[in-house]
């Protein structure tokens, strides 16, 4: 009876953590405050672990003007290559292989082949060592009996053939000392019109001519230029601008000049009728 009785009594009694009865207060319970504190729940260790973190270094990106200052130094300019070269005259060979690699993809190898030039039709080149004045004296020396002997209008003895009109003018003031009385007239287009120089060329006999390529080109075709009183074509060929580009390195000129070659000039040249000056 006093089993059945104490198992009643355990049952009644309410379950602690681990499942057995709780101990109340009376019996050995300890200080209420201190029951508190071991009741509060610890929080619980986070399952995931922090994994160590990689480090990686990241480049800053390339703007487009850092891009574009990277691609201007790869470039190579005729300036950086020319300024570490030393200046070399110019060769009639070198207009002849000019003349070539220009025609060379519209001619065949027979035409190609009709473009080249006698040696005889060229005259001595410039050294680099003679002003325009003393290389025309040397060229020409006898200037002063051609300038008297020449009477036809429409016509001139001498072109000169240069790169812009900046530069015709600079050859224009630089010929003072072989000129002496000769006529010298501007062929360029700048400020000038075509009808304005054919009729000054209609209107007086004129003995040296000056100018760029085109503008000569369209006197020609307009038939206010007879090539056939002309002796001396002297190319303005080792000039170089701010650029240090030579008249025959930029594309526009170089075009203008071998279609002036095929109006007439190279039928004169194998004539020996007309001779040709590299300056």
């Amino acid at each position: 009876m006093a089993d059945d009785l104490g198992d009643e009594w355990w049952e009644n009694q309410p379950a602690g953590a681990d499942g057995s009865p709780e101990a109340s207060d009376d019996e050995g319970g300890g200080d209420p405050e201190m029951m508190q504190q071991e009741t509060v729940p610890v929080p619980a260790l986070s399952k995931k672990t922090e994994q160590p973190k990689e480090c990686f270094l990241i480049q800053p990106k390339e703007t487009k003007e850092d891009s574009t200052k990277t691609r201007r130094r790869k470039k190579k300019k005729i300036t950086d290559v020319l300024a570490k070269s030393e200046p070399k005259p110019g060769t009639p060979e070198d207009l002849q292989k000019l003349m070539k690699d220009y025609y060379s993809g519209s001619r065949s190898v027979i035409e190609l082949e009709e473009l080249n030039l006698p040696d005889s039709c060229f005259l001595k080149a410039n050294d680099l060592t003679h002003s325009l004045s003393s290389y025309l004296k040397e060229i020409c020396p006898k200037w002063v009996k051609l300038r008297k002997n020449h009477n036809e209008k429409k016509s001139v003895l001498m072109l000169m053939i240069c790169s812009s009109a900046i530069r015709a003018l600079e050859l224009i003031r630089s010929v003072t000392a072989f000129r002496g009385d000769s006529k010298v007239i501007k062929l360029f287009a700048k400020h000038i019109k075509v009808q304005e120089q054919v009729k000054l060329l209609e209107k007086r006999v004129v003995h040296l001519g000056v100018g760029t390529p085109g503008r000569i080109k369209e006197l020609i075709k307009q038939g206010g230029l007879n090539l056939n009183p002309l002796k001396f074509l002297v190319f303005d060929w080792n000039w170089r601008d701010q650029k240090l580009r030579r008249m025959m390195d930029i594309p526009e000129i170089r075009k203008e000049v071998f279609e002036l070659l095929e109006t007439g000039v190279l039928s004169l040249c194998k004539s020996e009728s007309l001779k040709l000056g590299l300056f």
